[in-house]
């Protein structure tokens, strides 16, 4: 008699229902009188419920009716999705070939259901109790071991294989190939492929199943390869499946040439007419940024699904046809074609991309009231957009929804990080950054991937403290989970590198990139190399990094030109710039502005004029704000102020804040006080808060001995809330970074430092120097004002390199402010009696002070 143990709720109750309660709908059996019905195989099968298969099962053992067999009853169970009685009848029952069935059916049941570690289970049961698995069994169990993924499962399935003989079987075979590939043991898929195909058991599903390996590891040069091999050399006839992971591997290495010789396959094989392939085509194509080709592909599919709309609006979003993709996006809404997640996730992506924060938002609320639940790359995409624009609160709402609908209650599934990386970014640029360092601590440590810390870091870098993003850099390195950072890890580092002007760690970077050759593979790495050196004062490595790149781009370019520029050589900017156009690059914009930049800093005037005048006539850039600026700059320090009034005039859109600040600068290097009034009032109507504004007018003011007017500045900042920005200085010591502020007498060494400082006022003195007190901006005596201007961080910051560094080394100085005119003239004399050539940055640009000279000639 079969006994099921904990199976039977209704013999519970104390007035259990009856055979002819539950089947008095069966039409096929009359109901008579007596307590039971017959009980038959058939009748299981007319079991409309799970209550009605317990109830026969009951009477089954009550009576102890040996003649249904229980592989009958077995399917009753499977049939009405109920695993537990179904596995207890099977283990209860002796093996036989008939019903491993049963076994099968169960694990593919919890295979469908994505319970990969239950299959397994079910299948080590199935072994342990004798039964002997067919060929319908490894597949299953297979796929499970891929999903879990585990390669050792995946081995042990492969021994049992081979002990029973179906290891020439091309069905378990192309199974146990999938397995490898999904288990990331691409070797051995390989391996095994080759032994398949010397005895000549493989077929289509074995190629086509190796190609889709060697694509899925990241090889798709390899899948390239074989699908040739496969098509000519072998002269196996690929299907629609085969010229899918050709196209697909095609898209991924961007080779269109390629992707048209299997295009021109599909043609003649008649396999173009399978959507599959036309939406593969129109893919590959749109990868590789031809949409012009993906759009006639689309055009002749004669079906077409929402996939293939979907790889036009997301090839379009991807290239930066915003336009296009929108177009597209309308049209399917007006054909009534059913809009997916992927359709909707692509729009608003294009909208993230473009910075449109809240038209992106506005989409995933059409997307909500069409009833659709966003995917993780809709929410990512949607941080991203409130990320471009800074919109903090609609960021906010994002990370509402997302706890309350995506992420998981424990951290634990595998998209969550994928959403608090895209959260922690989104708060970072919103500048919320300790709101961001929270979300980061918050993740375990084991967990963190790359993208985890290289938002962190950017965050810091772009947003926050350079030197909180140098501290976090290490911490990579430290972890018991080695996370190797990736080549936007390296470039967010660089650029805190850069901001710092923290030479001696960027140059750890560049050796740690040239071990792993980072840079001969991503060009944006050289890129930010050469931006740390040049920002770093030493434009002659970052030369040296620009001419070993194998591929220079427009922004390699720029990056040369911003050092040369920053670091006055305007004839080396020209150079740079008549070699970009030898080498067939166009400039752009940020191109022309760089190039006026270094103009101005050069006193390069006519040469900048000719280039502002040749953006819209030759290379038809219009000029926005910013090269005005550069020009009425370059101007100003011309002393050229009228004409820099006359363009401010004719500028064809309204003078922004940057070029009254141009205009406010040249008036106070040249003392126009009329002017400067004129720039600084157009300041205030603007609201400009910055307080450099108001130290240039209140500079022009004490220059003229106006100190009225200097106290009316000052309590204007006041009572408007404008704090003036203390002047600080860092210089890179032995023992890391030294940072001063005005009258500093905090440092360890301070009575040293002012020893020092003292020694070098006074010999420099007698050789003409004499205190420029204009620059200390208070009405006192001119002794109060030589100690005012004593105590400048810029010179406390040089006195702290003289004690520590080695003779006949650089003194790197960093400060935040623009240098102040006496401190420009000590340090000039300075460095006619020191051994060491000083290199300082101030807010503007760079000084390179050497013998009694300094490299900006004036123009700073």
């Amino acid at each position: 008699m079969i006994q099921v143990n904990g199976v039977f709720p209704l013999l519970k109750s104390k007035t259990p229902l009856t055979l002819n309660h539950l089947f008095t709908n069966i039409k096929l059996f009359s109901v008579t009188t007596t307590p039971c019905i017959k009980i038959t195989s058939l009748l299981l099968r007319q079991c409309k419920s799970l209550t009605q298969v317990y109830l026969i099962h009951q009477q089954i053992i009550v009576q102890n009716l040996t003649h249904v067999p229980p592989s009958h009853l077995i399917a009753a169970y499977v049939s009405h999705n109920a695993p537990s009685p179904a596995l207890s009848l099977l283990q209860r029952i002796s093996p036989s070939p008939f019903s491993v069935f049963w076994w099968n059916a169960l694990i593919r049941r919890a295979v469908r259901l994505r319970l990969p570690d239950n299959a397994f289970r079910l299948f080590l049961q199935m072994m342990r109790r004798g039964w002997h698995p067919d060929e319908y069994t490894f597949p299953f169990v297979l796929k499970a071991c891929g999903e879990l993924p585990s390669s050792r499962c995946g081995s042990s399935v492969h021994a049992v294989i081979c002990s029973s003989g179906f290891d020439s079987n091309v069905f378990v075979c192309n199974a146990l190939m999938a397995m490898y590939a999904r288990c990331d043991t691409l070797s051995y898929a390989r391996q095994l492929f080759d032994e398949m195909f010397q005895p000549g058991i493989c077929d289509i599903v074995s190629w086509n199943t190796i190609v889709a390996a060697y694509a899925q590891s990241g090889d798709a040069e390899g899948g390239l390869m074989l699908f040739a091999r496969m098509t000519g050399d072998v002269k196996v006839q690929g299907d629609g499946v085969s010229l899918v992971n050709a196209l697909s591997a095609c898209a991924s290495l961007g080779t269109w040439s390629r992707g048209k010789q299997v295009h021109g396959h599909a043609l003649r094989t008649m396999l173009i007419e399978d959507v599959f392939v036309g939406n593969a085509l129109v893919d590959m194509y749109a990868k590789c940024g031809m949409m012009e080709e993906a759009k006639k592909v689309f055009e002749r599919m004669k079906v077409k699904d929402v996939v293939s709309w979907n790889a036009m609006v997301t090839g379009y979003s991807r290239i930066g046809s915003f336009e296009d993709a929108f177009a597209l996006f309308k049209k399917m809404r007006q054909e009534n074609v059913k809009l997916n997640v992927v359709t909707w996730s692509a729009v608003i992506a294009g909208y993230a991309q473009r910075g449109h924060g809240h038209e992106a938002l506005d989409v995933f609320r059409q997307m909500q009231f069409c009833g659709l639940e966003p995917n993780v790359v809709t929410l990512v995409s949607l941080l991203s957009g409130c990320a471009s624009v800074g919109a903090l609160l609609l960021g906010k709402e994002t990370h509402c929804y997302t706890i309350k609908r995506v992420l998981s209650a424990d951290g634990n599934h595998p998209d969550d990080l994928m959403v608090i990386n895209a959260l922690i970014d989104m708060y970072a640029k919103c500048k919320s950054v300790n709101v961001a360092r929270v979300m980061f601590d918050a993740i375990a440590p084991k967990k963190r991937d790359v993208a985890t810390w290289t938002v962190m870091i950017g965050g810091y870098s772009q947003h926050g403290e350079a030197n909180d993003a140098l501290a976090l850099f290490p911490q990579m390195f430290q972890q018991d989970k080695l996370v190797k950072p990736n080549a936007f890890t390296l470039s967010c580092a660089l650029m805190a590198c850069a901001r710092l002007a923290a030479l001696r760690f960027g140059r750890q970077i560049h050796a740690y990139v040239l071990r792993n050759q980072y840079e001969m593979l991503i060009p944006f790495v050289a890129n930010c190399l050469i931006d740390m050196y040049s920002r770093s004062g030493d434009i002659d490595t970052a030369r040296v990094v620009f001419d070993n790149l194998k591929q220079r781009n427009v922004v390699s370019w720029t990056s040369l030109m911003t050092g040369y520029g920053m670091h006055g050589l305007g004839d080396k900017a020209h150079w740079a710039f008549d070699q970009m156009r030898k080498e067939g690059l166009a400039p752009d914009g940020v191109t022309f502005l760089v190039l006026l930049y270094a103009c101005s800093h050069s006193g390069m005037v006519d040469q900048g004029l000719k280039y502002f005048d040749s953006m819209s006539k030759e290379f038809g850039i219009s000029a926005r704000a910013e090269h005005y600026a550069c020009i009425v700059d370059l101007l100003g320090r011309a002393n050229r102020l009228d004409e820099a009034v006359e363009l401010i005039e004719g500028m064809p859109m309204e003078p922004t804040p940057i070029i009254w600040v141009a205009l406010l600068n040249g008036c106070r290097i040249h003392a126009n006080v009329e002017l400067g009034e004129l720039a600084a009032n157009r300041l205030l109507e603007l609201e400009s808060e910055k307080d450099g504004s108001y130290t240039l007018l209140s500079n022009i003011y004490a220059n003229a001995g106006r100190w009225k007017d200097v106290a009316r500045i000052r309590s204007l900042m006041k009572h408007t809330g404008v704090k003036k920005r203390p002047g600080c200085s860092w210089v890179q010591g032995k023992e890391g970074t030294a940072t001063f502020f005005v009258g500093d007498r905090t440092h360890p060494q301070s009575q040293k430092i002012y020893e020092i400082l003292a020694g070098l006022v006074q010999r420099i003195k007698a050789m003409g120097y004499v205190p420029q007190t204009s620059f200390a901006l208070h009405d006192v005596d001119d002794e109060e004002k030589g100690d005012l201007l004593f105590e400048h961080s810029e010179k406390l910051a040089l006195a702290y390199g003289i004690l520590t560094t080695a003779p006949g080394t650089p003194i790197r100085i960093t400060k935040n402010l623009r240098i102040c005119g006496d401190c420009h003239s000590a340090i000039t004399f300075i460095s006619m009696i020191i051994n060491h050539e000083i290199i300082l940055r101030d807010s503007n640009r760079f000084h390179h002070f050497k013998e009694g000279s300094c490299s900006c000639k004036g123009y700073w």
